[in-house]
């Protein structure tokens, strides 16, 4: 009757309406509105954001291979893709995009969708770019042939202090087991014996990337995860006897930000007593969303089944007081201060669960971690807030790479040189001093002094990031991190692991 009724409406607005209506629009519209009457996380996708939704989690886009960010509105490299094709040309960080194929590419035109207009393309296809280098006037031609390039998922993976492996994965894509196998393999030949796994900020992915990386530290046929809804009947994934890290110490870290397949993984990982998590209590999304393709290709992605951790725990938090009040829930929690204060978290009774050894877990609204480390507040000022929503670390960061990358390649010729020697000077705070007063930003001495430390790192580590890599941004920005800090103690204390695990 319903699907009849709204039929007949669309019949109606189409042949008696007093005006032209876009019908197109018209039913996206109600879809859209019937979706969000549902649950948070059903949606749908027009046609020409499908590709650009599925992009970070297929892997991989055809272009030049660059990252780059719009600094005075220029297209300004922050990096080159290792081994992609403007690495191979000779495209280096702090390059500036003058031209593309001959016409003028900066001033107010220039937006993320122009760069992509311009710059991605067909593999095969030649682009010509003339880039404005340090202080030199002259421009330099460069001709770059598009190529398929890979979008990593981790973003970082080294050795730290005590034989201890770190991973940072950003999300859950198509290729994250594979890479994150390959750095467990990298990692274990440098001679890992514990490893942290970060999932801070980690908003999810793909249900079967999670549980391909969950096979890899649980034993043979232990329940990984299980989903199940009114027409979906009950599905188990168990573990398989693959797993390349089912031995040693394992802490897992997560936030506020830690969504979804991040949930299902610290939640397999804290009910089989695997490993320690660490941090805040997660986002709260255990609801499985499918894709349904409509006839003009389209996409609605609903919401066909809950997920559950092994004890049986559902962890999506409550929706019914509507999509709005839901997505506020962040806000709620910082002003309940939850983020400073775990008892400020309730759990109700009737949601309470056992591990494997008998630890007591909760349902109902996130993974709640098994030590809780409150958030650091230390760049809780106007200032640094005010230095990062105007660009300022930014451009300041990418300016100075750019002036001193030789001397600093030659006075650091290794780059653990620069992490343990290289400390931001007085002039250089006077330098971004200068550069925020650029962006009309008023300088706060008080505000400066409570954020100092984390306005320093942030400075050390976007030039290591513009100098090297991205991972060495966070080489140097987890020295000064606590959850980090309590990780490795965690890590380095036989006794204090086992008791968190039983």
């Amino acid at each position: 009757m319903g699907a009849q009724k709204f039929a007949t409406t669309l019949y109606l607005i189409d042949n008696f309406y007093v005006d032209t209506v876009n019908t197109e629009k018209v039913v996206e519209d109600a879809i859209i509105a019937a979706l969000k009457e549902l649950d948070p996380h059903s949606a749908y996708l027009s046609k020409k954001d499908v590709e650009k939704a599925n992009e970070p989690l297929v892997g991989s886009f055809e272009g030049i291979g660059v990252t780059f960010q719009l600094i005075r509105d220029t297209i300004t490299v922050i990096g080159p893709t290792p081994g992609g094709p403007s690495e191979r040309v000779g495209i280096m960080a702090g390059d500036q995009f003058i031209k593309i194929d001959g016409q003028d590419a900066f001033g107010k035109k220039i937006d993320n969708e122009y760069v992509q207009k311009h710059l991605r393309g067909k593999k095969g296809s030649k682009v010509t770019v003339s880039v404005k280098r340090g202080k030199s006037k002259e421009l330099m031609d460069f001709e770059i042939v598009r190529d398929k390039i890979p979008l990593n998922s981790i973003n970082a993976a080294f050795m730290m202090e005590n034989r201890v492996g770190y991973i940072k994965l950003d999300r859950f894509a198509q290729e994250s087991s594979k890479e994150f196998q390959s750095a467990l393999e990298k990692l274990r030949s440098q001679g890992m014996k514990s490893l942290i796994l970060d999932l801070r900020s980690n908003s999810g992915g793909y249900l079967n990337t999670a549980i391909d990386m969950v096979d890899q530290f649980l034993k043979k046929d232990q329940l990984i995860v299980y989903t199940e809804g009114l027409h979906s009947n009950r599905q188990e994934w168990k573990s398989s006897d693959a797993g390349a890290y089912t031995e040693g110490k394992l802490v897992v870290l997560i936030d506020e930000g830690s969504a979804s397949a991040s949930e299902i993984l610290s939640g397999a990982v804290q009910d089989h007593d695997r490993g320690v998590i660490i941090g805040r209590r997660s986002f709260g999304k255990g609801l499985v969303q499918r894709p349904f393709n409509l006839p003009d290709g389209a996409v609605i992605r609903l919401t066909t089944a809950r997920y559950h951790t092994p004890t049986g725990r559902c962890i999506q938090r409550p929706y019914e007081e509507g999509v709005e009040e839901y997505y506020k829930d962040m806000n709620k929690r910082l002003k309940n201060g939850e983020y400073f204060h775990a008892d400020s978290i309730h759990f109700p009774d009737s949601l309470k669960y056992k591990t494997d050894n008998g630890r007591t877990v909760y349902g109902g609204g996130g993974i709640m971690p098994d030590l809780f480390i409150p958030a650091d507040t230390s760049f809780n000022s106007k200032l640094y807030t005010d230095l990062v929503r105007k660009g300022v670390f930014n451009k300041y960061t990418v300016d100075y790479a750019m002036l001193h990358r030789d001397q600093l390649k030659n006075d650091y010729p290794d780059y653990h040189q620069y992490l343990d020697r290289f400390e931001v000077s007085p002039a250089m705070i006077e330098e971004l001093k200068q550069a925020a007063s650029k962006e009309k930003i008023q300088w706060n001495d008080e505000e400066f002094q409570h954020s100092e430390n984390y306005i320093k790192l942030q400075v050390k580590a976007l030039i290591a990031r513009n100098v090297w890599e991205m991972q060495q941004y966070y080489e140097v920005t987890l020295r000064e991190d606590p959850v980090i800090a309590k990780a490795l103690q965690v890590l380095s204390n036989d006794k204090e692991y086992r008791r968190l695990l039983r």
